[in-house]
């Protein structure tokens, strides 16, 4: 069969994280959920909207469990798959526990895709997994009105290295691991304004995997974890606020950004994703008096394959940020602090 070649981003009505449900629909959708967890040994599930489930075994182990699959976020077919892979992975880092397998979720639109096309997004997914040292050991595949690609992951960890975004304690530090500005970043591709050098920043990012999460998992003076994608750092940071019932407090002139994140959300790159993102906070979150609309966006802006937001003792908040810097992740910045008070996230200029 001879299949043209498209561009993936074509056939797509929104791409990497940004395809997430709103954070207001999500909560809509998990509403009904029993409070009480009849399972003992599963330690975490939907209470807190944290990045993976998490079982006890017998021996103090653990088994950490997630998926997580999108739409293309940029046309070429290997940088797709490897976007996907390490998004998917990093849910796994975010819990403090390191992947040992993962499983291909595949849906492709026959007849719209060369099959030499899907392989290499096969392949650029099954590179990345390499390079966390696990096999693609099996997966699912259907038809599909839009290409979708993405991993189911296990993990584990010992019962005592699990990170939750619900541990955060008053006093502490926040440490912000990536730069923001994927969402503007793949905005601009659909618009055609990104600069070349942009790609290579955005895909440096994207394909950086957060396996220093079990690294900082290890560590008693990190207490709470979660990696900022497709609800943007105050949404995450207001799961974390939510669940930990304590105030995140965000520095704005700390965030570190992708190079151009600024310049492009000025001229108007941005998702939808962005703007269902903001009208899901409602008043849990507080910006400083006359923040202007582009600003707003770097906070609500969907990060894909993003960084994590690490929790810690303030004493060791600089040792830990140059610990995260010298361990290859050179954006890594203290961006606020956890405070005694209500569960909303507050931005102070």
């Amino acid at each position: 069969m001879n299949v043209p070649q498209i561009r993936l981003t074509s056939l797509a009505h929104g791409g990497g994280c940004g395809c997430k449900l709103a954070p207001s629909v999500l909560q809509q959708l998990l509403g009904g959920q029993p409070a009480a967890n009849p399972y003992k040994k599963l330690l975490v599930g939907l209470e807190t909207g944290d990045d993976a489930a998490v079982w006890q075994q017998e021996d103090g182990t653990c088994i950490i469990a997630t998926t997580d699959f999108f739409m293309p976020m940029v046309d070429d077919p290997g940088d797709f798959g490897r976007i996907a892979a390490a998004n998917a992975i990093s849910d796994v880092y975010a819990m403090g526990g390191t992947p040992i397998m993962a499983l291909a979720i595949l849906g492709m639109p026959l007849g719209k895709i060369a099959p030499e096309t899907v392989r290499m997004i096969l392949d650029g997914g099954r590179a990345v997994c390499a390079e966390a040292g696990i096999p693609v050991a099996g997966g699912h595949s259907i038809d599909c009105p839009e290409p979708v690609y993405g991993l189911a992951v296990i993990g584990t960890c010992k019962t005592e290295h699990v990170r939750r975004n619900s541990d955060a304690r008053p006093g502490d530090a926040l440490i912000l691991t990536k730069p923001l500005g994927v969402g503007i970043y793949s905005a601009a591709i659909k618009q055609a304004v990104l600069p070349p050098e942009g790609y290579s920043a955005m895909m440096a990012t994207t394909t950086l995997l957060n396996r220093v999460g079990a690294r900082l998992g290890k560590d008693a003076a990190v207490h709470a974890m979660t990696d900022v994608t497709g609800f943007g750092l105050l949404g995450h940071g207001l799961e974390m606020a939510r669940g930990s019932h304590a105030s995140v407090v965000v520095n704005l002139a700390a965030l570190p950004l992708l190079p151009d994140a600024a310049a492009l959300a000025q001229q108007g790159c941005v998702t939808g994703a962005s703007h269902r993102n903001w009208d899901s906070y409602g008043d849990s979150v507080v910006l400083p008096d006359g923040c202007p609309d582009w600003q707003r966006h770097l906070l609500t802006d969907p990060q894909t394959s993003g960084g994590l937001l690490v929790s810690c003792a303030p004493e060791q908040a600089e040792a830990i940020a140059r610990m995260i810097v010298a361990d290859g992740y050179p954006f890594a910045r203290i961006i606020g602090r956890v405070e005694a008070g209500p569960p909303v996230v507050r931005v102070e200029a």
